[in-house]
């Protein structure tokens, strides 16, 4: 996420703010287990896995909304 980004913009933006840095970390934890899932890796069932799915989406949309945020201040 983020990789069209100067990654020192995002990592400014994760070290100034704790609920972007919580919520990027979130994400990451469930693309984490997402992708295990995926794999096999991470034995789950549906019902669950489409729920962390679904979860990791809102919490792409939210960062995404928070960037847009930021960016909009600093322009």
């Amino acid at each position: 996420m983020f990789e069209n980004h100067q990654r020192e913009d995002v990592e400014a933006l994760l070290k100034t703010d704790a609920e972007f840095r919580r919520l990027y970390q979130h994400h990451r934890e469930l693309d984490s287990k997402v992708h295990d899932a995926d794999t096999g890796v991470l034995p789950i069932d549906s019902v669950t896995l489409t729920g962390m799915k679904k979860e990791k989406l809102v919490a792409k949309a939210h960062l995404e909304r928070m960037w847009a945020d930021r960016l909009r201040r600093v322009n």
